[in-house]
Formats: C-alpha cells, sequence, structure tokens
C-alpha cells in the first residue's frame, strides 16, 4: 500500500487520525478537523476507502480515540467537552466538562477499573467513568496540557511551560515523576514507546524547534536518553540559515517499536530508535504541512494528513489547498537489521 488517498476528507485542517483497535477484525480510521466533525471510514485491505459516517461538535475537535473493543470513540473538543460516539447505535452523546478546550483524550482499562481521561487547557486532567457527570478524579496540571499518551499502566502527559508528568494508572491515576524536559523549546507531541516484553518503558517527544527527544522513565544509564534533529530543511552552504519546522505528531509501530515523525515541513519521516537511525524519508512536495498521523494496530498502514497548521498564522492560510489523508505502506519502518 504506498500513497492510497481516503475519500471525503475533512474541510478544514485534520487535527488527529486513529485506527481502530486490533480487537475488532475490520481496520477503520477516524479523523477529526477544525471544521467540528470527526469522519470514520474503513480502510480495506486494497487500501480503498469507505467513508462510514460523520458526527460534529459545536466547536473544532482536537483529539480523538478508541475504546479498547472498537465499539466506541471519544472525542475531545474546543467546546470544552468530550464526546462518547457509541459506533452500533450510533449515538453522541456528552461524557466530560471542562472550563477551557480539551486537547487530549485517552480511554484507560485497568483490571480493576476503567475511564477515559482527559487533559484540557483549564490546567487539569479528569478521569470520567461514563456513567457520571461528575469526574472520578481530577489532578491539577502545572500549565496547559498540550499532548499526553496512555500504554498500559503508564500515562505521560505534557504541556506548556515544557513540564512532563509521568502517572501510573493501576489502581488509580497517580503521579510517578516529574521528569526536567530534555527540550528548549515547546513541546507538541508525545508517543509512548514499550520494551521487548510490550511493557511501556519510555517516550519519543516532538517540539516544534525540529527536533525529538527519546526518554526512558527509568533507566540506569542516562546516556539512553537522547535527543536527535529532524524536519529542517537541508543546508547547501554554512551561511544560508536553516529552515527548522514543527515535529507536528509521533507514531510508534506496534512490533518494531520503530517511529514516524511528522512536520510543518510536510514531510514525514520513519526512525530505529534504537540503531539510533533514520530508516526512511520519502521525498514528498512540502507543499503543505502533515498536521498527524497513525500506524494501525496490525502494523501494516502508515496515515498521514495534509492541512495548514497555522503555523505562519491566518494570512498564509490557502483555503483552496484541498486537506489530504494518504495511507502508506508500513513495509519501511521494518528495521534494516532485523528479520
Amino acid at each position: 500500500m504506498s500513497g492510497f488517498e481516503v475519500v471525503q476528507p475533512p474541510e478544514d485542517s485534520i487535527s488527529c487520525l486513529k485506527f481502530s483497535p486490533e480487537s475488532i477484525p475490520q481496520t477503520f480510521l477516524i479523523g477529526t478537523s477544525w471544521a467540528n466533525d470527526i469522519r470514520c471510514w474503513e480502510i480495506e485491505d486494497s487500501g480503498k476507502s469507505v467513508p462510514k459516517a460523520i458526527k460534529t461538535h459545536d466547536a473544532p475537535i482536537l483529539s480523538a480515540c478508541w475504546s479498547q473493543d472498537g465499539t466506541k470513540v471519544f472525542t475531545a473538543s474546543c467546546d470544552k467537552t468530550a464526546k462518547m460516539w457509541d459506533l452500533q447505535a450510533n449515538q453522541f452523546v456528552q461524557i466530560a466538562q471542562h472550563d477551557a478546550p480539551i486537547k487530549t483524550i485517552h480511554h484507560i482499562v485497568r483490571p480493576n477499573y476503567s475511564c477515559v481521561m482527559t487533559g484540557s487547557w483549564d490546567k487539569t486532567l479528569k478521569f470520567w467513568d461514563l456513567r457520571s457527570p461528575t469526574p472520578l478524579g481530577v489532578i491539577q496540571l502545572p500549565e496547559r496540557c498540550y499532548c499526553a499518551d496512555v500504554n498500559g499502566p503508564m500515562a505521560i502527559v505534557s504541556g506548556a511551560n515544557r513540564f512532563i508528568k509521568v502517572y501510573n494508572l493501576d489502581n488509580k491515576p497517580q503521579e510517578v515523576k516529574s521528569i526536567d524536559s530534555p527540550l528548549k523549546y515547546q513541546h507538541r507531541c508525545v508517543s509512548i514507546f514499550l520494551d521487548k516484553n510490550k511493557n511501556p518503558t519510555g517516550f519519543a517527544l516532538g517540539s516544534i524547534e525540529g527536533r525529538v527527544a527519546i526518554q526512558y522513565v527509568d533507566t540506569p544509564n542516562p546516556k539512553d536518553n537522547f535527543t536527535f534533529k529532524c524536519h529542517r530543511s537541508q543546508q547547501t552552504g554554512t551561511s544560508q540559515p536553516q529552515d527548522i519546522y514543527a515535529v507536528n505528531d509521533i507514531a510508534f509501530h506496534p512490533i518494531y517499536m520503530t517511529l514516524a515523525t511528522v512536520g510543518s515541513d510536510g514531510k514525514f519521516s520513519f526512525w530505529d530508535k534504537d540503531a539510533r537511525t533514520k530508516l526512511k524519508s520519502p521525498d514528498l512536495p512540502g507543499d503543505q504541512p502533515i498536521t498527524c498521523c497513525a500506524v494501525d494496530a496490525r502494523g501494516k498502514i502508515f496515515a498521514y494528513a495534509l492541512s495548514y497548521d497555522w503555523h505562519k498564522g491566518h494570512e498564509f492560510n490557502n483555503p483552496n489547498k484541498k486537506n489530504q489523508i494518504y495511507l502508506f505502506d508500513c513495509a519501511e519502518l521494518k528495521p534494516k537489521n532485523r528479520t
């Protein structure tokens, strides 16, 4: 699968892409946008995309996630609410409320409880059990939440002033550590990676300064942690200034634990964090930023969205440019030295 275009993309900038979990046999893709909508497509083995449904909020949707069983989708919006989309009943109901736009949303499933975690620009992290209008718990954050990820018992939350918090979700969400940022500029995206036993062990953090940090939560050797530059223009001469672009999203391959980064330069790259090497960076036109990406649960498809990310302000927005979502073969994410 190389360069299949998804039909009927959103009408405005695409904020989030997420594939359905492995618990369901088909492959579905959801995409959220600044046009206040969330769309769902079925992705066939041939690479063909079939539009299934659309739901809307009262303001842009910034993020979404699937329930673990694949029957529901949760959305986070600038209208300060989160909603649950029951795909079988096709019902869309509010499940959460904040005092400011909600930037992140994740479904947590642990042995003794399950809930939805929302992170907001109101500087709180809230946990909802879906049956009650009041949250199970509220954690005060040092600043606005800009990005978060959840995998098994681990949650990573980051935001303004470059704070990084690590939470253990096992019995109830509890902060286990606060990490000093390895990056000098604003954080944009975070993604948890697993060790060989499939336990969450660290995270990749992307910033607006064309740089990604690979950070282990607990490592006896600090040299395991490193940063690397990406999404920067090729310099032809030393006197020429280098264009540096934001890293807008990071996605890990579920099997190889290699990673994809996408940026405001309109390009994506695949990396092997263990070998500390770049695997591939296709030569794309780069005439529109890539705002978000996702790898499907079986590790076969890489999806990315081309749309304006507003990094140059409204005067550079070209409404004639079409938003696009492409599907790309994940074979290139396979590490070179592994069978």
